[in-house]
């Protein structure tokens, strides 16, 4: 069930840093670079290197081809993580801005709390997109997925512990943002509770059997509560 601002409201008063994913939250970020785009030259770059049959032809998320590259070829992850990175901040360039995102930072920041954007993607793509929208100064910290490790990203709680002893916060004072089951879990993993993004259908159902306290449809509904 979505919402109601009171209830909102009542997960947010308590929060002193927010923790929040980009992917989704802030922007869409292959919405001008699509995914399977990304993929499909994430492997003509392996094919160039004499790289065969790794039993990713069919993989069109390029983050799920980056672990699925690291699995088979651990020689092969710290250079498709660069590339991956590359092509994310060449995509971000041309991502689409979530209604609400913008003010959610923008309200975060207004009212006292910090903001620290937690993502599987690289941090170079979140802070070119941070910079070039006007947004850097909103954001206490950018914590993408580790270079060259993808075990660091969501569901592994590690970049949402680094994040909250950046700014030395308890998880009691955090809230998480994120619109896939994977950050709830790895909300609580971390002992933080998350609120769920349901930006499509059939998500609000998976974000609420993976644990989110509350679950919203809109960004905006957020940068209000947080006024």
């Amino acid at each position: 069930m979505i919402a109601t601002p009171q209830q909102l409201a009542d997960v947010l008063r308590p929060v002193k840093h927010v923790l929040l994913d980009f992917d989704g939250p802030v922007c869409s970020v292959f919405a001008g670079l699509p995914a399977p785009e990304v993929a499909r030259r994430l492997r003509e770059g392996l094919l160039a290197t004499g790289v065969q049959a790794l039993g990713v032809e069919e993989e069109n998320d390029p983050l799920a081809l980056l672990r699925l590259v690291a699995d088979a070829r651990p020689d092969l992850t710290a250079t498709m993580d660069a590339a991956l990175a590359v092509l994310e901040t060449e995509a971000v360039r041309a991502a689409r801005p979530t209604p609400g995102g913008e003010s959610v930072l923008r309200a975060a920041a207004h009212s006292g709390r910090l903001v620290s954007v937690v993502s599987n993607n690289a941090g170079d793509a979140i802070e070119t997109y941070l910079t070039e929208h006007g947004l850097s100064e909103y954001v206490a910290g950018v914590f993408g997925r580790a270079p060259g490790d993808p075990s660091s990203m969501k569901p592994n709680p590690r970049l949402l512990f680094e994040a909250m002893a950046a700014v030395g916060a308890a998880p009691e004072q955090c809230v998480f943002i994120g619109d896939a089951a994977r950050d709830v879990e790895a909300g609580k993993a971390a002992g933080v509770s998350t609120i769920g993004y349901a930006n499509k259908p059939g998500k609000e159902a998976r974000l609420a059997a993976a644990g989110a306290v509350v679950i919203v449809d809109s960004i905006q509904l957020i940068a209000e509560a947080l006024t």
